[in-house]
């Protein structure tokens, strides 16, 4: 029996958790549970009657989708527990799987996690799918099974509003109704009461050994009560080390000692080939995330008169914990950037390109049209040159990335930062989910995929492997794992330095999974050593330990 991956991702748009569940169906075998929940939606299943949707969704502030799950119509809300196995199942005696088994087994599931929490006499109905409470439903079920691996689940009704309910009828059932934790209880029980009730369930149905859980911390978590002694006019805000406090990193307290170590150590090259890369980038009136950022590797690779382009200018309208960029109010965007990219790149005679960016979600397509006119005119100006993007989510809107995706790119890149628990410390606009969903959508259009991580802000060694196993499972070709440093005392604090050996070992592991290129080490960034990582993209399966030769 392979490990079960099982990861709780907060809040999840549904054709983002489709997405992901579609990536995760066909490009792993690794078994996985998400556990999410969704904002309001109305899910047709391939029998559902539209007559059983009885008021226009948008009326009640809903989505209506229609779905390649069985069963009719259901919702899917806040207050629900949503449950997406991505699981194989065993071969019958004639090669095929029985679906109807697993339907039961789910039933089986969620009625012992029902009596664990309290419920009595929940039990699975004669002929109606799902979990029942004498005459109404508090767990629904549709699955979708393909090449023997499943997709959709179950809904458990812990704590929604009910009356989401009446604008449907629930699972074209027209006799019955609908219950929930909270009504049968008294009160809902917290939320991870219940999902461990359900994962220790699900473990013990399916046969599992103990399972890999990695979970999001909610946006609702608790600001520790302890957390506003700690600010100080030096150190970091209130909100970043409250949201620190929540994902359960404890900041470390001010210690001189705690400098960085020798491997992390740069010598300055100011020399001409440097001098000449930062005068071209003044006189063309472009802006670098070498700069902007703080790279560490700006003397190394501006010497070698490369850089990472960054366009749509240089105010980002999110502010993650750990980067310089400037958060100030957006300017308008310049119609001649991508013109002077362009200009830039023939005059460096560049063979790759990086070409990166601030958020915009001031734009109503995250900044999609600059990069897809940005990767126009180098193609124009440079047809021999490759381009690589780095790009934002684009708050997950599925037109605005297929504008990137359509201008066909060499390489998308699109970063995870950190591992699923530290998500809301480092980005809170952005989204572990959403962020998965981005890459695998990518990867759907035949493009080579990228992503990285960033190490030192509270991680633990465990939480890297399982989130680099999650870059590989939706189809990441090229890995990045460097160590974090704290731009200024505004940013988050670093936790600890990762050693060489550490990132060789985790470099070694992302190997073993099938990453066509890694690059693993203390100093190494999204765009450290891009060309030769995009030449490795379409080789064999490569490992480079940057830590080696620092």
């Amino acid at each position: 029996m392979s490990t079960l991956r099982v990861r709780w991702l907060g809040r999840v748009p549904y054709h983002e958790a489709d997405t992901l569940q579609r990536a995760l169906h066909g490009r792993t075998g690794d078994d996985y549970l998400l556990l999410l929940e969704h904002p309001h939606v109305y899910t047709l299943g391939t029998q559902a009657d539209p007559a059983n949707v009885l008021v226009p969704p948008a009326s009640v502030g809903a989505e209506l989708v229609r779905v390649d799950r069985g069963g009719d119509v259901t919702y899917h809300g806040p207050g629900q527990l949503v449950g997406y196995p991505v699981v194989t199942l065993p071969e019958g005696r004639d090669g095929m799987r029985d679906v109807v088994a697993y339907v039961r087994r789910l039933e089986s599931v969620l009625v012992d996690a029902l009596a664990d929490l309290g419920v009595r006499g929940a039990a699975r109905r004669e002929k109606l799918t799902g979990v029942w409470v004498d005459d109404e439903k508090v767990a629904a079920i549709g699955v979708k099974v393909a090449r023997g691996r499943t997709r959709h689940g179950f809904a458990l009704n812990v704590d929604p509003d009910l009356t989401m309910f009446g604008h449907i009828v629930p699972c074209g059932i027209r006799d019955k109704g609908v219950t929930s934790l909270a009504r049968l209880l008294g009160e809902a029980p917290p939320d991870d009461v219940v999902r461990a009730a359900v994962v220790a369930r699900f473990v013990e149905h399916f046969g599992y050994d103990a399972p890999e859980v990695e979970q999001v911390t909610p946006v609702t978590a608790p600001l520790p009560a302890t957390v506003a002694a700690l600010q100080q006019p030096s150190e970091a805000p209130v909100r970043l080390l409250g949201r620190l406090a929540a994902a359960g990193v404890e900041a470390p307290a001010p210690d001189p000692a705690f400098r960085r170590p020798e491997w992390m150590r740069v010598r300055a090259d100011l020399g001409a080939g440097y001098r000449e890369t930062k005068q071209l980038m003044r006189t063309l009136s472009l802006h670098t995330v070498c700069e902007e950022a703080g790279c560490p590797n700006i003397y190394e690779c501006w010497a070698d008169r490369t850089a990472t382009f960054m366009i749509l200018g240089d105010r980002c309208t999110r502010a993650c914990g750990f980067c310089l960029v400037d958060t100030r109010r957006p300017l308008p965007l310049d119609p001649d950037e991508p013109a002077r990219v362009a200009d830039a790149v023939a005059t460096l005679r560049l063979e790759h390109v990086v070409i990166t960016s601030v958020a915009r979600d001031d734009l109503d397509d995250g900044g999609a049209e600059g990069f897809a006119a940005t990767i126009a005119a180098v193609r124009a100006r440079n047809p021999g040159t490759r381009v690589e993007v780095l790009i934002p989510d684009c708050k997950g809107d599925a037109s605005a990335l297929a504008t990137i995706f359509a201008a066909g790119p060499d390489v998308l890149n699109h970063n995870l930062e950190t591992v699923a628990r530290l998500q809301r410390a480092a980005r809170p606009s952005a989204g572990y989910a959403r962020s998965l969903t981005v890459l695998a959508r990518a990867k759907d259009t035949g493009l080579t995929t990228k992503s990285g991580l960033i190490l030192g802000m509270g991680e633990e060694a465990s939480e890297v492997r399982a989130a680099i196993a999650d870059l590989r499972g939706v189809g990441v070709d090229i890995l990045t794992l460097g160590q974090y440093l704290r731009p200024s005392a505004q940013h988050l604090p670093v936790v600890r330095w990762w050693t060489p050996d550490e990132f060789a070992e985790l470099g070694a592991y992302a190997e073993s999974l099938g990453f066509a290129h890694v690059e693993a080490g203390p100093l190494v960034r999204s765009s450290y050593h891009a060309k030769r990582a995009a030449d490795a993209g379409a080789a064999e399966p490569a490992i480079t330990v940057a830590a080696a030769t620092r």
